[in-house]
């Protein structure tokens, strides 16, 4: 029994780990949710990053519903997006190349063809990679009181939340 709830809990904290970034702030020492910090009166400097299961369309409408969050908590009524940026980040892994090498041991080294891979050798072609990709947008905000301005980059902030709120996916409570 008592290994059955290590073995349950071992496996939920796998899952845990294994999901999307959900809509949160970044913990502390974290790095994976939303920040913002002001600038102005009116003006928010707000990122959000996820991890690299989040996509990048999540990443995007998350900075969008937190701009409008917070415009609406400052008590105004639309936000223009006065910089907008998705930056990107990949990594490749290389998975099972060498066996020996995080032990300081070169196989090469040891290799009976002294390091020439020509020939079939089932510990070199047993190479695998795994490509990871995360993305961070950020924005500068400036946020309005009144009708919305007609530019391409103003947002309706109530109009934001109501409209993106069937796409935010919060932290399950404890």
């Amino acid at each position: 029994m008592k290994y059955r709830i290590l073995t349950l809990a071992a496996a939920s904290f796998v899952a845990a780990c294994a999901s999307a970034t959900p809509y949160q702030p970044t913990p502390d020492g974290g790095r994976w949710g939303y920040q913002e910090s002001q600038i102005e009166n009116n003006r928010y400097r707000v990122s959000f990053q996820g991890n690299s299961l989040t996509d990048r369309e999540t990443v995007e409408t998350y900075l969008l519903y937190r701009a409008a969050e917070l415009t609406v908590s400052e008590g105004f009524d639309h936000f223009i997006l006065a910089t907008r940026a998705t930056d990107t980040e990949t990594r490749v892994q290389t998975i099972g190349s060498d066996p020996f090498d995080r032990y300081g041991i070169h196989y090469s080294f040891y290799h009976p063809r002294w390091g020439w891979r020509s020939r079939y050798d089932p510990v070199w072609h047993n190479t695998q990679y795994r490509e990871s990709t995360r993305f961070e947008a950020s924005a500068e905000v400036l946020f309005g009181r009144g009708p919305k301005p007609d530019d391409a980059n103003a947002y309706d902030a109530r109009s934001v939340i109501e409209n993106l709120g069937d796409q935010i996916v919060r932290p399950e409570a404890p």
